[in-house]
């Protein structure tokens, strides 16, 4: 069959008009499509540049949220199971939680406590009486004293008695909200610690030798933090050479009652001694007259006085090169009935020749004399870094370029056995 050339130009002229058509649809569609994606682009700025929620401590339960609100110094409060768990329930008062048992416990723990005040008043009156007797009739003034001191004890036993079983004490205890002042809250943070912090510390102070190194026993009463900046340290971590070369920020928690003064030594008891074949000591930091009590337990080492107070300032840490790590051990000391030590006079000796003051100094001695009593300790570790030489040039110490080598032990000279013996 034969087709006309009309008919083939006529198709031609089609298929091009619908060719066309296609074309212009999807450019058309791509247009549409690009400014789709520009109002998508637009949303997403407008919500990136929005506000970010403010973060409540109180109902935080993500590590993301949690790290986000430390970062602006706030800390979550409580647990993080129980912040999961207010997330979903009625903002009722932790003391009207609407459970039966719940509020009859209350009820019981409420009559044991009426009970211990009732002693507490009691034993008040006693330990007044006692104070308002002549001596001559308690049998002298120290006996009098002694029985003044053990019924306070008492009295103190009373009150952590009184409140231990109260969940309200026990949900500020939590919270971080209790007041060190009482005695109920420094018996729950003594117990905290002790049930992990202190044993801690103790297998670490034992593990590297420190005790009885250092000192021949020491009991920790008081939990010491220890962070440079805003670095953290664990008892026993490495620390590098140029974050140590700044002076510490320490925490001193004391569990008993009252202001008292203490003297901070930072020793390092792994120096080395070529002459002996040992190690000596050298004393980092040592200052005296510091004021702590439960209520104030920060001590900035860079902010003490420097005429009442700094005996050395803080040499910063460091190891040469082949050297095995130093122990830093932080002491905090008893200064004896809160007797001011003679600052000035400990200074005019260190002056002149402070080197020799700071090597080869014994704790032990020094203890001795001014009656000092250990109670609290931490520690670092520090060895040759990258950063140690410029942290000594700064300082002023020399000896960045001794390197130290192991001595090698030469074998036996071998000996041959005389083969007769064994004929």
């Amino acid at each position: 069959m034969s087709v006309s050339k009309n008919a083939v130009r006529r198709a031609f002229r089609s298929l091009g008009h619908a060719t066309k058509r296609n074309d212009n649809c999807i450019q058309s569609a791509r247009k549409c499509g690009f400014s789709s994606t520009a109002t998508r682009e637009e949303e997403i700025s407008l919500q990136s540049t929005s506000p970010a929620p403010a973060l409540d401590p109180a109902l935080v339960s993500t590590p993301k949220e949690e790290r986000q609100l430390m970062r602006s110094g706030i800390r979550p409060i409580g647990s993080r199971r129980r912040r999961a768990a207010l997330q979903g329930s009625a903002n009722i008062p932790f003391e009207q939680l609407p459970y039966q048992c719940f509020q009859e416990a209350r009820k019981i723990l409420g009559a044991d406590r009426d009970e211990k005040l009732q002693q507490i008043e009691t034993q008040r009156a006693r330990i007044a009486r006692l104070q308002a007797q002549d001596p001559a009739i308690s049998g002298g003034e120290i006996e009098k004293q002694r029985r003044l001191t053990s019924m306070r004890k008492y009295l103190d036993e009373l009150k952590i008695l009184a409140d231990v079983n109260d969940p309200v004490v026990k949900k500020r205890f939590e919270d971080g909200e209790g007041d060190m002042n009482r005695p109920i809250y420094r018996y729950l943070a003594d117990k905290q610690w002790r049930e992990y912090r202190r044993p801690l510390l103790v297998q670490r102070i034992t593990q590297m030798n420190v005790v009885p190194d250092v000192l021949p026993h020491i009991d920790p009463t008081a939990d010491v933090h220890l962070a440079f900046g805003r670095r953290k340290v664990q008892p026993g971590e490495f620390v590098d050479t140029r974050v140590s070369e700044i002076s510490p920020r320490l925490g001193v928690q004391v569990f008993d009652r009252g202001e008292r003064l203490v003297t901070v030594v930072v020793l390092d008891s792994d120096v080395p001694n070529l002459q002996t074949d040992g190690f000596d000591y050298r004393c980092h930091y040592l200052a005296a007259n510091i004021p702590i009590s439960p209520t104030s337990t920060s001590l900035p080492l860079s902010r003490l006085s420097k005429d009442s107070q700094v005996i050395l300032p803080w040499l910063p840490p460091y190891a040469q090169k082949g050297s095995p790590y130093h122990r830093l051990s932080v002491f905090i000391l008893r200064q004896p009935d809160s007797k001011t030590l003679d600052v000035s006079s400990l200074r005019e000796r260190a002056e002149g020749r402070e080197t020799a003051f700071r090597e080869n100094y014994n704790l032990r001695s020094f203890n001795d004399k001014h009656g000092l009593q250990p109670f609290g300790i931490h520690m670092f570790r520090t060895v040759w870094d990258e950063g140690t030489a410029g942290v000594m040039k700064r300082a002023g110490v020399d000896g960045a370029e001794i390197e130290f080598h192991r001595k090698r032990v030469e074998p036996l000279p071998y000996k041959k056995k005389d083969g007769a013996r064994y004929r």
